[in-house]
């Protein structure tokens, strides 16, 4: 699957707190960072660039599919 080369960190935190159950913990500088509480304990931080490197969109979307057993193609899906 071809990631999006386009993708803003605003959109994709936005993306994750409506439909993947993450919620905002805070924000330093740029970096927001995430929280999920099941189905198990996760933190993560996003950074708020426009747009985001792909290898750090990669990264981000792997450690978000093996926290919560979402698919790569279905959050992708979720930011257009």
């Amino acid at each position: 699957m071809k990631l999006p080369r386009n993708v803003h960190g605003a959109d994709l935190v936005e993306a994750l707190c409506r439909d993947f159950g993450y919620r905002k913990v805070h924000q330093g500088g740029s970096h927001v960072v995430l929280q999920c509480d099941a189905p198990s304990h996760h933190r993560i931080a996003v950074p708020d660039h426009r747009p985001l490197r792909l290898g750090t969109l990669n990264a981000i979307l792997r450690a978000v599919e093996r926290a919560i057993g979402a698919s790569r193609a279905d959050i992708v899906d979720r930011l257009r």
